[in-house]
């Protein structure tokens, strides 16, 4: 029998986090796992923990500025997922940070996670129609591209998630789109490569798609 697992979730003054806690509380219980979920900043529970969710609110360099205010948390981040090898998944601006820089208010880089960088969603889209709404808010199409992921399992092409966002990130190398949506032209949804995975959307607010992700994310075995 599996033991406890120990979930994270990073708070560094980026949101409401209850809703994502709860949502991952959830999603354990309906994936029969057995989870602590704890809330926090602390770069020793990060260490000690088997996985990590990263939310992200608002801009991108007030995310970054709030993860590097709390000594040590970064390194921590970094340490989870390259030296330790654990699962992390990134939220919104999260994902937006694994990029190698974002282009909102300046240049600021990223965690160089996942080569790509983070743009406003309007000028620079290949074949963007020019009437599109930002902030994109509300549900989309998730059009998946890498359908074999075990984080994507059971989610079909075409499942609607919740977005609110104007930036999203343009990946290097296309392998690392798990999934895009149409909005205009296509937009990043997910990202994910060796033990990271990160969504656009809010799994959170995202209804029975975004509790089945999460639950994968718990369950998944790198």
């Amino acid at each position: 029998a599996r033991g406890l697992m120990h979930v994270v979730v990073i708070d560094y003054g980026s949101g409401n986090l209850r809703s994502v806690a709860k949502a991952v509380e959830r999603a354990a219980q309906d994936g029969g796992l057995r989870a602590t979920i704890t809330v926090t900043a602390d770069p020793s529970a990060v260490g000690q923990a088997d996985r990590v969710i990263l939310p992200g609110q608002g801009a991108f360099a007030d995310c970054r500025a709030g993860l590097m205010a709390v000594p040590g948390l970064v390194e921590a981040l970094h340490d989870h997922v390259t030296t330790q090898q654990k699962p992390l998944f990134g939220i919104c601006v999260g994902m937006q940070l694994f990029a190698d820089e974002g282009h909102e208010h300046g240049q600021h880089p990223g965690f160089s996670w996942i080569e790509g960088v983070v743009d406003p969603i309007t000028d620079q889209w290949p074949g963007a129609k020019p009437a599109l709404k930002i902030p994109h808010m509300g549900w989309n199409s998730l059009r998946l591209d890498q359908a074999d992921h075990p984080v994507l399992a059971g989610v079909e092409d075409g499942d609607h998630v919740y977005f609110a966002h104007s930036y999203a990130m343009r990946v290097t190398n296309p392998d690392d789109c798990l999934a895009h949506i149409n909005y205009g032209a296509p937009l990043t949804a997910m990202v994910g490569r060796g033990v990271i995975v990160g969504t656009q959307f809010h799994p959170e607010k995202s209804q029975a798609t975004g509790l089945r992700l999460l639950q994968n994310f718990l369950a998944w075995r790198v």
